[in-house]
Protein backbone atom coordinates (compact mmCIF):
# COMPACT_ATOMS: atom_id res chain seq x y z
CA UNK A 1 0.00 0.00 0.00
CA UNK A 2 1.39 3.55 -0.94
CA UNK A 3 2.39 5.72 1.89
CA UNK A 4 -0.31 8.49 2.52
CA UNK A 5 0.37 12.15 0.74
CA UNK A 6 1.97 13.60 3.52
CA UNK A 7 4.46 10.61 4.17
CA UNK A 8 5.25 10.63 0.54
CA UNK A 9 6.21 14.55 0.50
CA UNK A 10 8.16 14.12 3.64
CA UNK A 11 10.19 11.24 2.10
CA UNK A 12 10.94 13.00 -0.80
CA UNK A 13 11.77 16.37 0.80
CA UNK A 14 13.94 14.59 2.68
CA UNK A 15 15.57 12.87 -0.93
CA UNK A 16 15.84 16.26 -2.11
CA UNK A 17 17.81 17.78 0.71
CA UNK A 18 19.95 14.60 0.59
CA UNK A 19 21.28 14.51 -2.93
CA UNK A 20 22.22 18.47 -2.58
CA UNK A 21 25.38 19.37 -1.62
CA UNK A 22 26.04 21.96 1.23
CA UNK A 23 25.93 25.24 -1.24
CA UNK A 24 22.75 24.10 -3.37
CA UNK A 25 21.50 22.99 0.03
CA UNK A 26 22.36 26.31 1.72
CA UNK A 27 20.02 28.15 -0.96
CA UNK A 28 17.42 25.51 -1.04
CA UNK A 29 16.57 25.63 2.66
CA UNK A 30 14.72 28.45 4.34
CA UNK A 31 13.06 29.07 7.91
CA UNK A 32 9.46 27.78 8.18
CA UNK A 33 9.15 31.10 9.63
CA UNK A 34 10.94 33.38 7.22
CA UNK A 35 7.15 34.39 5.62
CA UNK A 36 8.49 36.40 2.79
CA UNK A 37 10.18 34.16 1.38
CA UNK A 38 7.74 31.21 2.33
CA UNK A 39 4.56 33.13 1.11
CA UNK A 40 5.78 34.05 -2.23
CA UNK A 41 4.21 33.77 -5.62
CA UNK A 42 6.16 34.84 -9.15
CA UNK A 43 5.48 33.49 -12.63
CA UNK A 44 7.47 35.74 -14.32
CA UNK A 45 11.53 35.01 -15.29
CA UNK A 46 12.91 36.29 -12.20
CA UNK A 47 15.02 35.61 -9.63
CA UNK A 48 13.13 33.92 -6.18
CA UNK A 49 14.45 32.33 -3.22
CA UNK A 50 15.63 28.51 -3.42
CA UNK A 51 18.19 27.02 -6.00
CA UNK A 52 17.53 26.43 -9.64
CA UNK A 53 17.51 23.15 -11.36
CA UNK A 54 20.34 24.26 -13.84
CA UNK A 55 22.84 24.27 -10.98
CA UNK A 56 22.35 20.66 -10.03
CA UNK A 57 23.33 17.61 -10.44
CA UNK A 58 20.93 14.65 -11.99
CA UNK A 59 20.09 13.43 -8.95
CA UNK A 60 19.48 16.70 -7.49
CA UNK A 61 17.17 17.45 -10.32
CA UNK A 62 15.56 14.09 -10.53
CA UNK A 63 14.74 14.52 -7.06
CA UNK A 64 13.13 17.96 -7.31
CA UNK A 65 11.00 16.50 -9.92
CA UNK A 66 9.98 13.71 -7.87
CA UNK A 67 9.13 16.18 -5.42
CA UNK A 68 6.82 18.01 -7.68
CA UNK A 69 5.05 15.09 -8.74
CA UNK A 70 4.02 14.14 -5.01
CA UNK A 71 1.49 17.27 -5.36
CA UNK A 72 0.33 16.91 -8.65
CA UNK A 73 -1.70 13.91 -10.87
CA UNK A 74 -0.50 12.53 -13.76
CA UNK A 75 -2.00 14.41 -16.11
CA UNK A 76 -0.99 17.93 -13.96
CA UNK A 77 2.48 16.37 -13.87
CA UNK A 78 2.54 16.07 -17.88
CA UNK A 79 1.09 19.82 -18.19
CA UNK A 80 3.74 21.15 -15.75
CA UNK A 81 6.87 19.40 -17.55
CA UNK A 82 5.59 20.60 -20.86
CA UNK A 83 5.06 24.45 -19.51
CA UNK A 84 9.08 23.84 -18.68
CA UNK A 85 10.00 22.35 -21.91
CA UNK A 86 8.18 26.08 -23.37
CA UNK A 87 11.03 27.58 -22.43
CA UNK A 88 13.18 26.42 -24.87
CA UNK A 89 10.52 26.90 -27.50
CA UNK A 90 10.08 30.63 -26.35
CA UNK A 91 13.74 31.37 -26.62
CA UNK A 92 14.07 29.90 -29.61
CA UNK A 93 10.79 32.64 -30.85
CA UNK A 94 12.60 35.57 -29.51
CA UNK A 95 15.82 35.18 -31.40
CA UNK A 96 17.69 33.46 -28.53
CA UNK A 97 17.83 37.15 -26.92
CA UNK A 98 16.88 36.42 -23.52
CA UNK A 99 18.97 33.61 -22.25
CA UNK A 100 15.69 31.01 -21.27
CA UNK A 101 16.30 27.81 -20.75
CA UNK A 102 14.27 24.79 -19.00
CA UNK A 103 16.81 24.57 -16.13
CA UNK A 104 15.85 28.11 -14.95
CA UNK A 105 13.51 26.61 -12.19
CA UNK A 106 13.81 26.75 -8.73
CA UNK A 107 12.88 24.32 -5.54
CA UNK A 108 12.99 25.51 -2.07
CA UNK A 109 12.07 24.18 1.32
CA UNK A 110 10.86 25.95 4.07
CA UNK A 111 12.19 23.83 7.93
CA UNK A 112 13.10 20.62 7.89
CA UNK A 113 10.71 17.92 6.15
CA UNK A 114 12.57 15.12 8.46
CA UNK A 115 11.65 16.54 11.46
CA UNK A 116 9.47 19.41 11.68
CA UNK A 117 5.93 19.35 12.00
CA UNK A 118 5.73 22.19 10.10
CA UNK A 119 7.61 22.72 6.73
CA UNK A 120 6.45 23.63 3.23
CA UNK A 121 8.30 23.41 -0.19
CA UNK A 122 7.71 25.41 -3.62
CA UNK A 123 8.86 24.68 -7.01
CA UNK A 124 8.41 27.68 -9.25
CA UNK A 125 9.58 29.25 -12.41
CA UNK A 126 8.93 31.24 -15.77
CA UNK A 127 4.68 29.95 -15.96
CA UNK A 128 5.10 27.71 -13.10
CA UNK A 129 4.62 27.74 -9.21
CA UNK A 130 3.27 24.50 -7.24
CA UNK A 131 3.27 25.36 -3.15
CA UNK A 132 2.70 23.27 -0.83
CA UNK A 133 2.42 23.14 3.34
CA UNK A 134 2.65 20.52 5.72
CA UNK A 135 1.66 20.52 9.59
CA UNK A 136 0.76 18.15 11.71
CA UNK A 137 0.45 15.68 8.58
CA UNK A 138 -1.92 17.77 6.46
CA UNK A 139 -1.12 18.81 3.14
CA UNK A 140 -2.42 22.34 2.46
CA UNK A 141 -2.31 23.14 -1.69
CA UNK A 142 -2.13 26.22 -2.91
CA UNK A 143 -1.75 28.58 -5.35
CA UNK A 144 -0.82 26.20 -8.20
CA UNK A 145 0.14 28.50 -11.30
CA UNK A 146 0.58 27.22 -14.74
CA UNK A 147 0.73 28.71 -17.46
CA UNK A 148 2.57 28.55 -21.09
CA UNK A 149 3.73 30.74 -23.70
CA UNK A 150 3.21 29.93 -26.56
CA UNK A 151 0.03 28.47 -25.28
CA UNK A 152 -0.15 27.06 -28.81
CA UNK A 153 2.31 25.51 -31.44
CA UNK A 154 0.45 24.35 -34.65
CA UNK A 155 1.40 22.52 -37.82
CA UNK A 156 -0.86 23.50 -40.41
CA UNK A 157 -3.67 24.80 -38.37
CA UNK A 158 -3.57 21.28 -36.21
CA UNK A 159 -2.13 21.82 -32.61
CA UNK A 160 1.10 20.40 -31.82
CA UNK A 161 1.91 21.73 -28.18
CA UNK A 162 -1.28 23.26 -26.22
CA UNK A 163 -0.36 22.02 -22.39
CA UNK A 164 -3.40 24.27 -21.09
CA UNK A 165 -5.81 23.88 -24.15
CA UNK A 166 -8.46 21.75 -21.44
CA UNK A 167 -8.84 24.75 -19.88
CA UNK A 168 -9.67 26.83 -22.42
CA UNK A 169 -12.28 24.24 -24.42
CA UNK A 170 -14.25 23.64 -21.62
CA UNK A 171 -14.55 27.50 -20.35
CA UNK A 172 -15.47 28.38 -23.75
CA UNK A 173 -18.15 25.49 -23.68
CA UNK A 174 -19.92 26.53 -20.74
CA UNK A 175 -19.87 29.77 -22.38
CA UNK A 176 -21.47 28.94 -25.06
CA UNK A 177 -23.99 26.60 -22.96
CA UNK A 178 -25.58 29.82 -21.36
CA UNK A 179 -28.83 31.19 -22.65
CA UNK A 180 -28.58 34.81 -23.53
CA UNK A 181 -29.74 35.89 -19.72
CA UNK A 182 -26.81 33.73 -18.17
CA UNK A 183 -24.31 35.18 -20.80
CA UNK A 184 -25.30 38.51 -20.11
CA UNK A 185 -24.33 38.14 -16.45
CA UNK A 186 -21.26 35.72 -16.96
CA UNK A 187 -19.58 38.83 -19.23
CA UNK A 188 -18.56 41.73 -17.47
CA UNK A 189 -16.06 43.89 -19.53
CA UNK A 190 -15.74 43.72 -23.58
CA UNK A 191 -11.61 43.61 -22.98
CA UNK A 192 -10.06 41.24 -20.89
CA UNK A 193 -7.61 42.47 -18.34
CA UNK A 194 -4.11 42.46 -18.91
CA UNK A 195 -3.30 39.39 -16.55
CA UNK A 196 -5.01 37.68 -13.68
CA UNK A 197 -5.96 39.52 -11.20
CA UNK A 198 -4.66 37.90 -8.23
CA UNK A 199 -1.22 38.07 -9.78
CA UNK A 200 1.82 37.55 -7.85
CA UNK A 201 -0.12 38.79 -4.44
CA UNK A 202 0.64 36.53 -1.33
CA UNK A 203 -2.77 37.59 0.21
CA UNK A 204 -6.05 37.72 -2.22
CA UNK A 205 -9.20 39.71 -1.00
CA UNK A 206 -12.32 37.98 -2.07
CA UNK A 207 -14.73 38.15 -3.63
CA UNK A 208 -13.55 39.52 -6.67
CA UNK A 209 -15.77 41.79 -8.42
CA UNK A 210 -18.05 41.64 -10.32
CA UNK A 211 -19.29 38.39 -9.60
CA UNK A 212 -20.66 37.07 -13.01
CA UNK A 213 -23.46 34.41 -13.24
CA UNK A 214 -24.35 32.10 -10.18
CA UNK A 215 -24.04 28.43 -11.00
CA UNK A 216 -28.09 28.55 -9.53
CA UNK A 217 -29.63 30.43 -12.47
CA UNK A 218 -27.25 27.96 -14.92
CA UNK A 219 -29.93 24.66 -16.73
CA UNK A 220 -28.55 21.30 -16.58
CA UNK A 221 -25.76 21.43 -19.28
CA UNK A 222 -24.20 25.09 -18.07
CA UNK A 223 -23.88 23.66 -14.58
CA UNK A 224 -22.35 20.23 -15.59
CA UNK A 225 -19.76 22.13 -17.59
CA UNK A 226 -18.68 24.46 -14.73
CA UNK A 227 -18.47 21.58 -12.03
CA UNK A 228 -16.20 20.39 -15.12
CA UNK A 229 -14.12 23.22 -15.20
CA UNK A 230 -14.14 23.86 -11.22
CA UNK A 231 -12.86 19.37 -11.32
CA UNK A 232 -10.37 20.13 -13.30
CA UNK A 233 -8.30 22.51 -11.27
CA UNK A 234 -9.04 20.30 -8.44
CA UNK A 235 -7.77 17.46 -10.91
CA UNK A 236 -4.19 19.07 -10.94
CA UNK A 237 -3.94 17.48 -7.27
CA UNK A 238 -3.61 14.05 -6.37
CA UNK A 239 -6.72 11.98 -5.75
CA UNK A 240 -7.18 12.42 -2.30
CA UNK A 241 -6.51 16.30 -2.21
CA UNK A 242 -8.72 16.52 -5.14
CA UNK A 243 -11.25 15.08 -3.30
CA UNK A 244 -11.00 16.52 -0.13
CA UNK A 245 -11.10 19.84 -1.85
CA UNK A 246 -14.08 18.85 -3.87
CA UNK A 247 -15.99 18.19 -0.33
CA UNK A 248 -14.97 21.29 1.11
CA UNK A 249 -16.44 23.22 -1.69
CA UNK A 250 -19.81 21.07 -0.69
CA UNK A 251 -23.14 23.04 -1.78
CA UNK A 252 -21.79 26.66 -1.78
CA UNK A 253 -22.63 29.36 -4.58
CA UNK A 254 -20.15 29.55 -7.12
CA UNK A 255 -19.82 32.19 -9.79
CA UNK A 256 -18.41 32.11 -13.30
CA UNK A 257 -17.36 35.44 -15.38
CA UNK A 258 -15.49 36.17 -18.86
CA UNK A 259 -13.87 39.37 -19.63
CA UNK A 260 -12.90 39.96 -23.33
CA UNK A 261 -14.19 38.84 -26.88
CA UNK A 262 -16.00 35.25 -27.02
CA UNK A 263 -14.43 34.17 -30.23
CA UNK A 264 -10.83 32.03 -30.23
CA UNK A 265 -7.71 33.58 -31.26
CA UNK A 266 -8.34 37.39 -29.38
CA UNK A 267 -7.56 38.09 -25.35
CA UNK A 268 -9.97 37.23 -23.19
CA UNK A 269 -10.00 36.15 -19.71
CA UNK A 270 -12.44 34.02 -17.08
CA UNK A 271 -12.55 33.19 -13.40
CA UNK A 272 -14.61 30.94 -10.68
CA UNK A 273 -15.72 31.74 -7.35
CA UNK A 274 -16.59 30.15 -4.53
CA UNK A 275 -16.25 29.59 -0.76
CA UNK A 276 -12.22 29.95 -0.58
CA UNK A 277 -11.64 29.20 -3.81
CA UNK A 278 -10.92 31.14 -6.93
CA UNK A 279 -9.51 30.26 -10.52
CA UNK A 280 -8.51 32.54 -12.67
CA UNK A 281 -7.72 32.12 -15.99
CA UNK A 282 -6.40 34.50 -18.91
CA UNK A 283 -4.94 35.12 -22.50
CA UNK A 284 -3.18 38.23 -22.47
CA UNK A 285 -1.69 38.50 -25.73
CA UNK A 286 -3.30 40.11 -28.56
CA UNK A 287 -3.41 36.93 -30.70
CA UNK A 288 -4.49 35.39 -27.57
CA UNK A 289 -1.16 32.77 -27.66
CA UNK A 290 0.26 33.50 -23.75
CA UNK A 291 -2.55 32.06 -20.82
CA UNK A 292 -2.25 32.37 -17.19
CA UNK A 293 -4.48 30.24 -15.20
CA UNK A 294 -3.76 29.58 -11.40
CA UNK A 295 -6.18 27.99 -8.45
CA UNK A 296 -6.18 29.61 -5.41
CA UNK A 297 -8.03 29.05 -2.06
CA UNK A 298 -7.85 32.96 -1.07
CA UNK A 299 -8.56 31.99 3.16
CA UNK A 300 -6.29 29.20 3.10
CA UNK A 301 -3.01 29.82 0.46
CA UNK A 302 0.02 29.20 1.99
CA UNK A 303 -1.01 26.88 4.44
CA UNK A 304 -3.56 29.55 6.73
CA UNK A 305 -5.83 26.58 7.10
CA UNK A 306 -3.90 24.04 8.86
CA UNK A 307 -1.43 26.77 10.23
CA UNK A 308 -4.26 27.94 12.06
CA UNK A 309 -5.57 24.58 13.39
CA UNK A 310 -2.41 23.53 14.51
CA UNK A 311 -2.31 26.89 16.62
CA UNK A 312 -4.83 26.15 18.18
CA UNK A 313 -4.43 23.25 19.27
CA UNK A 314 -1.02 24.04 20.01
CA UNK A 315 -0.76 27.43 21.88
CA UNK A 316 2.75 29.36 21.73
Amino acid sequence: MEDPLPEQMRTAGTALLAALGPAARDQAVHPFDDEPARRWLEYRPRPRPGVSLAELDVVGRKAAHRLLATALSPSAYAQAMAIIALEEVLDRAEGWRRGRHSGDYWVAVFGDPARDDRWSWRVEGHHLSVTMTVVDDQVSPAPIFFGANPAAVRYAGRPVSRPLGVEEDLARALLDALDPAGRSAAIIADEAPTDIISATRAHVDTPLEPLGVPAGRLGPTGRALLDQVVALYLDRLPPELAVREARRLGDGELHFAWAGPTRPGQRHYYRIQGDDLLIEYDNTTEDGNHAHTVLRRPASDFGADVLADHHGSHPH
